[in-house]
């Protein structure tokens, strides 16, 4: 099957999600002590910052800061320019500063302050970033493997089971055997479960698989890889250039995240045949990576409150989150004259057939990625053959009173 990528846009390593910058944006981490402390925009003046870095690198940050009364504060880039995913960002940012005091602040900065997006995390392993927060999808391009932390394979589960794969099926200790292999300066938590990401925007109904064959998608990561094997030709662009691109031509359809971005975008005023549900990206969540040094030079109680504010952030980033997908899908049907479908099952099955050809010719290269792979399948095997047992069909009760 002839398939060939059209451009690929390197504002994140092979990828990036980020939302459209907002020149105005301001980001305010809350009170802060010390030099490093205030607001900060987008504007923020590099040479400043890099000057100033220099004195929060990791011999400053050596000394435990509850011991001594010490405020520590730490320099947190975040993928997104504005929008939804920077408030969820600001979100863990409160609660570490509602159970850190004034012990440990973190100043949260918008996408692109300091470096690109792509930068980022070598950005944080050198210490010119205390911290970053984005998705394990920007940095697939070190190691494949980095997307099934997020944006790999369905196995039946859902991004709530990955993450319990992660935290209770050995997926964090693989993690950190990859960050090891890659020799990564960088400590991680993964937090805030996503909903399937919709298939998309497209000019006109897909009512089956064939209708794909040769558009021109944009797309990011190992789903990348698969819509590939399916016929289409992907373009990889940063998410602020998604809707432009799609008006000018440059693509014939497109997908970024959830309804609320995807309208933040404009994306209802280039197409009006939004498909909801795929395998493409059905289980992704967010990454918090600090210096491993920073991380390590804080007091034992600071450590924990940067590991469980981002366990607290996943029940509130699903709530939070499905409430405006759904009164923003809502807007978008009833007000912006959207026709809003649901993928059909045809083009699921075959893009889990194309999931199974992409997984079988990485992991023939890849005993790392392989042995990934394994664990994840034995994990959502265990957990979902229960969960299928158990679980009542939800939407059957919906349609008993909302037909």
């Amino acid at each position: 099957m002839a398939c060939r990528v059209l451009r690929e846009v390197f504002l994140v390593p092979s990828k990036n999600k980020s939302a459209a910058r907002s020149p105005d944006f301001v980001v305010k981490a809350g009170k802060n002590a010390g030099s490093m402390g205030g607001t900060m925009t987008n504007s923020v003046n590099r040479r400043k910052f890099l000057s100033g870095s220099a004195a929060v690198g990791a011999g400053a940050l050596a000394a435990p800061a509850i011991a001594d009364n010490h405020t520590t504060t730490l320099k947190m880039q975040a993928a997104w320019g504005g929008g939804i995913f920077l408030e969820n960002a600001q979100s863990y940012v409160d609660r570490v500063h509602a159970m850190a005091g004034d012990a440990l602040r973190i100043d949260l900065l918008a996408v692109d302050s300091v470096v690109k997006t792509s930068q980022m995390q070598d950005a944080v392993h050198r210490g010119v970033l205390d911290a970053c927060h984005y998705v394990p999808a920007y940095w697939y391009s070190k190691s494949k493997t980095a997307s099934l932390f997020g944006t790999g394979p369905c196995f039946g589960w859902s991004s709530q089971e990955v993450l319990g794969w992660v935290n209770y099926g050995g997926g964090q200790e693989l993690f950190d055997e990859l960050m090891a292999s890659l020799k990564l300066n960088v400590v991680s938590f993964f937090n805030s479960p996503m909903p399937a990401q919709p298939l998309g925007w497209f000019k006109e109904q897909i009512t089956d698989a064939s209708q794909m064959d040769g558009l021109k998608y944009r797309t990011v990561g190992l789903a990348a890889d698969v819509l590939l094997e399916m016929g289409m030709s992907v373009v990889q662009l940063p998410g602020g250039e998604i809707q432009p691109a799609m008006k000018s031509g440059l693509i014939d359809a497109a997908e970024f995240n959830n309804p609320t971005s995807d309208r933040d975008f404009g994306m209802q005023d280039v197409s009006k045949d939004y498909h909801l549900a795929s395998f493409h990206q059905s289980q992704e969540f967010f990454e918090v990576s600090f210096n491993k040094d920073v991380y390590n030079g804080l007091a034992p109680e600071l450590q924990s409150i940067l590991k469980y504010a981002s366990e607290a952030e996943n029940s509130n980033f699903y709530w939070h989150n499905t409430k405006r997908y759904a009164d923003d899908l809502v807007t978008l049907r009833d007000e912006q004259g959207v026709s809003v479908h649901r993928t059909p099952d045809s083009v699921m099955a075959a893009q889990l057939a194309a999931w199974d050809v992409v997984v079988d010719r990485i992991a023939a290269e890849d005993e790392f990625f392989a042995r990934v792979i394994e664990s994840q399948k034995a994990y959502a095997k265990n957990v979902m053959g229960y969960l299928n047992l158990n679980q009542p069909d939800y939407k059957l009760a919906y349609d008993h009173y909302f037909g």
